[in-house]
């Protein structure tokens, strides 16, 4: 339990903790529901703007919406038939990000409801190629969303962006040509999508497997570079990671994942996903 978090329960009756843990999940929402109704009822329309002003969750992005739409607009015209396109939720299950990946709950915004914010369409996204993996060999799906994360980013980036996300799942064939397999249809996509995009590059780092390395290079991708000494990713990606680029501006990024063979529970399946910033990609030369 952090500070802050001891603070709070210190400021409240003695076994309110243990009264609120004991209440069943249906109990649990409805207690917080009315506390946010009682809240809400309190608020003026002075409080709003004051809100907006200074609400780094409720800010408008500063992207440019028709730029981001015509390239959100590029990047579905350029799809592969194939890639099933998926229009998510605002919402994904209580747990979804945590549930697969080693992040903390603190990097999501939480609803009163058992539900949170999207907050990376790619983990969605696996949960839904997971689901449709029962009456398919391989899953391909995409998505284009407006994400809304808790953790503060550097000056003069906002909470909430829209990313444009790929997921491919399929069980694993060995030596790695399932790997293989998945990487070249995204790769290939992405080349198109960057080929207009001054100095863009499609990065590559290997996590200890010399035949997975040998499989990515086997593609010969002329946007394809090692990239070998990079260390962010590891244990988040597993077996290789990709970065997107162009000069020094950071695109997106991507890599090999365990979530299909968490959510599926079964260590066979593979899953890729990747995913740019179309904020980013709608600025003049990116």
């Amino acid at each position: 339990m952090s500070d802050a978090e001891r603070k709070v329960w210190r400021r409240l009756p003695a076994g309110a903790a243990e009264a609120i843990a004991g209440l069943s999940g249906s109990d649990l929402q409805t207690l917080l529901l009315s506390v946010a109704r009682d809240r809400a009822g309190r608020v003026r329309p002075a409080d709003v703007v004051r809100r907006w002003r200074q609400d780094r969750f409720v800010r408008p992005a500063a992207a440019d919406p028709r730029a981001v739409s015509r390239a959100e607009a590029r990047l579905w015209q350029l799809l592969p038939p194939e890639v099933s396109g998926v229009q998510l939720s605002p919402v994904v299950p209580l747990g979804t990000v945590t549930a697969v990946a080693p992040l903390s709950q603190n990097r999501v915004v939480t609803a009163m409801r058992p539900v949170e914010v999207l907050s990376d369409p790619t983990n969605a996204l696996a949960v839904e190629a997971a689901a449709r993996r029962d009456s398919h060999d391989e899953v391909h799906v995409a998505a284009a969303h407006q994400v809304l994360r808790a953790q503060v980013f550097g000056p003069g980036l906002g909470s909430h962006f829209r990313l444009f996300a790929l997921v491919s799942s399929a069980r694993d064939t060995g030596s790695g040509r399932t790997e293989a397999r998945l990487l070249a249809r995204p790769l290939a996509y992405w080349q198109q999508v960057l080929a207009p995009v001054t100095g863009a590059r499609v990065r590559y780092t290997i996590f200890g497997s010399q035949v997975l390395r040998e499989r990515i290079a086997e593609l010969a991708c002329p946007l394809l570079a090692e990239e070998p000494e990079r260390e962010r990713g590891c244990g988040y990606y597993t077996g290789a990671a990709l970065r997107i680029t162009a000069g020094e501006l950071e695109l997106g990024d991507g890599g090999f994942t365990t979530w299909t063979a968490q959510l599926r529970g079964d260590a066979k399946e593979r899953c890729l996903i990747s995913c740019v910033s179309i904020d980013r990609l709608a600025v003049p030369g990116g």
